[in-house]
Order: C-alpha cells, then sequence, then structure tokens
C-alpha cells in the first residue's frame, strides 16, 4: 500500500496503522511532503483569516514534490489518504484513478461535524461539507474511527454501507506500555486539545468538589482562555496545568496517573468517539472514566474495563473519580482489563488487520 499527501505522518492514527501493517506482512510505502506538522492548532488555524492563503501555497508546494516522487514508484495494490485525509483525497483521487488502483480516505471524522462541534465552522461550513463530500463519494473506501462514526458518515453523505468502515484508533504500545501505578493518592489525568467536546468544564467542576482526587490538566487550544480565567477564579485543590508535553513523554505521564479522564462534552458527537488518550490509557493499563455512549460500549463494558458516566455531568463524574480513588483493587482490576480490551482490538497489528479486513471486502466486491 501507499500512503500518498501532506498527511500528518506522527500522529498516532497514521503511526499506529503503518506500523501495525508492517507487523502482519503488508508493505506499506510513503510519499509524504509536511504540511500540517508544527502547526499549532492546524484544524482552527488553518481557517483563520490570513492564513488560508498562506496554507494553500504551502500545499501546493508540498504536492508539487509529492507528485513528483509518487511518479517513480512502483504501482501499489491501494492508495491512502491518511490522517487529516479531506484536504489530499481529490489529488489522491486523481492519481488512484490514473494508476488504476482503489482509494481508501483514512477520514477517521468529518471536518465539517469537527469544526461545528466545535463553533469554528463559520463560513467555511459550507466548504468544509463539500470538501467532505468530495473525499467521501469517489473513495473505493471510507475509513471511521468507530462503528457509531461509520454509520453517522454513512447517513450524513449518504454513502453506500459497504464503502464505509470502522477502524480502531489503537495506541503506540511502546510510548504507552504499562507499569505499575505509583504509590500514594491516585491523581486524575486529563488530556486534551481543549475543545468542547473533551468536557474540560465538566472535569473543572467535578474536581472542584471536596473530596475528588487532584488533577493534572495537559493541552491547550480552543478553551485556554477560558481555563486560565476559571484557574485563577477557583482552582480546585491540587491542580496542575501544562499547556504542552513532547509526545513521547506523555506516555509517563499516564503511567504516573492512577485515574485517566476521558471526554464528557455535551454534543451528540461524544458518542461517537473513543479518543486517542482513551486507547493511550488502556495500552498503558489505567483505571479509566469517561462518557457513556454508544461508541464508548464497542470497546470498553462499564465496570468491566472503564466507568462509563453520562455526558456533561459533574456529579456523576466526581462519584466516578471518589470511588476509584478511594478502591486501589477497582483500579487495578478496570485497568488490567482495559489493557487487555487494547492488546484485543486497538495493539498495531489488531487495528491493521481491521483495516486490511475492511478493504479485502471491499475490493472483492469491486
Amino acid at each position: 500500500m501507499l500512503w500518498l499527501g501532506t498527511y500528518e505522518r506522527d500522529y498516532p492514527r497514521n503511526r499506529v496503522l503503518i506500523d501495525g501493517l508492517a507487523q502482519i506482512g503488508v508493505a506499506v510505502a510513503e510519499c509524504h511532503a509536511p504540511l500540517w506538522e508544527g502547526r499549532e492548532h492546524k484544524a482552527d488555524g488553518a481557517l483563520a483569516p490570513g492564513r488560508i492563503a498562506a496554507l494553500a501555497l504551502a500545499a501546493g508546494r508540498a504536492w508539487a514534490s509529492v507528485l513528483r516522487r509518487q511518479a517513480a514508484l512502483p504501482r501499489p495494490a491501494a492508495l491512502v489518504a491518511g490522517y487529516p485525509s479531506q484536504p489530499d483525497a481529490p489529488i489522491v483521487l486523481a492519481v488512484a484513478r490514473a494508476r488504476r488502483v482503489p482509494l481508501v480516505v483514512d477520514a477517521m471524522i468529518a471536518l465539517s461535524d469537527a469544526m461545528a462541534d466545535r463553533g469554528r465552522a463559520g463560513r467555511a461550513a459550507a466548504a468544509l461539507a463539500l470538501l467532505d463530500r468530495l473525499a467521501f463519494r469517489h473513495a473505493d473506501l471510507v475509513v471511521a474511527d468507530t462503528e457509531a462514526n461509520a454509520r453517522w458518515l454513512t447517513e450524513r453523505f449518504s454513502l453506500p454501507p459497504e464503502r464505509v468502515a470502522a477502524v480502531p484508533v489503537g495506541a503506540d504500545p511502546v510510548v504507552f506500555a504499562p507499569a505499575p501505578e505509583p504509590e500514594g493518592p491516585p491523581r486524575m489525568l486529563f488530556v486534551g486539545k481543549l475543545a468542547p467536546l473533551h468536557g474540560i468544564d465538566v472535569v473543572l467542576a467535578a474536581a472542584r468538589r471536596p473530596g475528588a482526587p487532584a488533577l493534572r490538566i495537559i493541552g491547550d487550544g480552543q478553551l485556554g482562555p477560558w481555563l486560565a480565567a476559571e484557574l485563577r477564579r477557583a482552582p480546585p485543590p491540587g491542580v496542575e496545568h501544562v499547556p504542552w508535553v513532547p509526545f513521547r513523554e506523555l506516555g509517563d505521564e499516564v503511567r504516573v496517573a492512577g485515574i485517566c479522564l476521558g471526554v464528557f462534552g455535551a454534543s451528540e458527537r461524544v458518542g461517537r468517539v473513543v479518543p486517542n488518550k482513551v486507547w493511550q490509557a488502556m495500552a498503558a493499563g489505567r483505571a479509566i472514566v469517561t462518557a457513556d455512549g454508544p461508541a464508548p460500549r464497542e470497546v470498553l463494558r462499564d465496570g468491566v474495563d472503564a466507568l462509563l458516566v453520562p455526558a456533561a455531568d459533574p456529579a456523576a463524574l466526581a462519584d466516578a473519580v471518589e470511588r476509584l480513588a478511594a478502591d486501589p483493587a477497582l483500579r487495578a482490576r478496570l485497568g488490567a482489563s482495559a489493557r487487555a480490551r487494547y492488546l484485543e482490538l486497538g495493539a498495531p497489528a489488531a487495528v491493521a488487520r481491521t483495516f486490511a479486513t475492511a478493504l479485502a471486502r471491499r475490493t472483492r466486491r469491486g
């Protein structure tokens, strides 16, 4: 298979899938030019006034390099537009048709859906929806991150169900290797881009309740100014906020946490995702609390692999983390079960087998 374009090469989704394919014996080549790497809050920034023209110029240069180099490569069995795939998909489609090979669009999500959820689409909403449609309608296989999201994409964009597949996000097994929980009172860990989906307001309200474990927040983004103001106004006891940690060090942060938090926002989209941070906590064997919904239940069983709580409910979250803080045996049991589910569904080879099976099924159908 050939990954082609300006996808974010080191984004966890791309690395887990490509590494996993190599592990199961699938030869993968990459013809890539950097575009998104090093762009802070890239999804929001790309839509900012004055940045679109600069981004388009950079994209033109990147694609000139990619197209020149791909012409010298052998014909692959399939071309893959990696995440974020929608900006690349029209050009990768043209290459796929010229080389007469299937096109896989690893979308995970719809850009129009993600930006609308953040309230950031604005005047670009129609353009983002068009970009989604162009990417999805002409792909031989569209890949989502969960079955719930695959169903949503199928319905929202009127796609044939056989052309949409769900492939879990998974996590890097080296960065998020398991380790025993440190001694002492457990600490909660929240990692996120501070978009509304993550529900940092819910987390902060739960952490303010007397008796809640100490909270460490890692991340910045859309709600960063709001969070800074709230931490000045009424910080929970023992709260820490670190705007950024290098990816290679994030595993250490997970391993020293006793309780890892998922997403808790109020939007319907919360029920359709199992985010990177949940898979990463699973890989490290940590106790997890996240919002209940169709997608989490594809992977996690409440009370077995994690504690699932109603979305946008600070009291329910506070109850769950206080329960975990008081019960080391429960934390250990949930963490061990989450680790086993990761090995079953989210390790690179498992993710790659799901991907390869979906592609083989689609290409057999023609």
